[in-house]
């Protein structure tokens, strides 16, 4: 067997939350190649990663990528030497922490750039590294991980304004991935809201609703991301926005 016989994934921000549950369920998957990028290749986190269950013909390759540093993707690929395609590339790696959370009329310039380099130049930076092996897919696909946030038809009504340097930053993620899907007839390439998510990020978001801790559990999202990865068509699917919780299309 050889790597062109394996479908071939690549998930970023694989240390916790969405990105280690999406590698976890991925190995488990026969004939399946993941490519976990994390940001420091030496961590512990990394050791568990290498721990994880994989079904016959599985393989893990971890690689290092920084969000904020453009020049790590392509570093990152061109290590990857006995890789002819990928098939999936899931653009997880951002987050805002509690800096996402500063008010519209508080919030610096200078954390508002930091959020935006991780969560939309970032993906940016990755798109522009992959793409050459996107190619030499059958089917390839492009996800992108938003946020409800990021909608500017639902600002008012998901209250993101007091989100404003995360939903700046998701809402140009979402407009990158709108141009992926416009600029590659070939592709399908969609962004997911995955979901008030019980990680760190998504229960912190969730106390400052009033709530004790987000609704929805990792296993409900990632189960609901990978159905549609799996069914996802050009037709369909490609160029749009999904809430995978509620099954609905969110208005860009």
């Amino acid at each position: 067997m050889t790597i062109s016989d394996n479908t071939v994934v690549l998930v970023t921000g694989t240390s916790r939350g969405i990105g280690r549950t999406l590698v976890e369920t991925f190995l488990l998957r026969h004939k399946h190649t993941i490519i976990a990028s994390v940001r420091d290749t030496a961590a512990d986190y990394v050791k568990e990663l290498e721990s994880l269950p994989k079904a016959d013909g599985s393989r893990l390759q971890v690689v290092k990528i920084e969000s904020s540093n453009s020049a790590d993707p392509a570093a990152a690929i061109k290590t990857l030497t006995d890789v002819d395609h990928i098939d999936i590339v899931v653009a997880n790696a951002g987050g805002a922490g509690g800096n996402g959370m500063i008010p519209l009329e508080l919030v610096s310039s200078e954390i508002a750039k930091d959020i935006f380099t991780v969560n939309t130049l970032g993906p940016l930076a990755l798109y522009q590294a992959v793409k050459p092996l996107l190619e030499k897919s059958q089917a390839p696909k492009w996800v992108s991980i938003s946020s409800a946030a990021g909608s500017i038809g639902r600002l008012e009504v998901h209250q993101a304004h007091i989100v404003p340097a995360y939903g700046i930053a998701k809402a140009g993620l979402n407009w990158l991935t709108t141009a992926i899907h416009s600029a590659n007839k070939d592709f399908i390439a969609f962004a997911v809201h995955p979901g008030l998510v019980q990680t760190e990020d998504g229960n912190r978001g969730a106390r400052a609703m009033g709530l004790p801790e987000a609704p929805n559990t990792l296993r409900q999202s990632i189960d609901a991301i990978i159905s549609l990865i799996d069914k996802a068509s050009r037709e369909a699917t490609s160029g749009k926005f999904f809430d995978v919780i509620e099954g609905t299309e969110i208005p860009w």
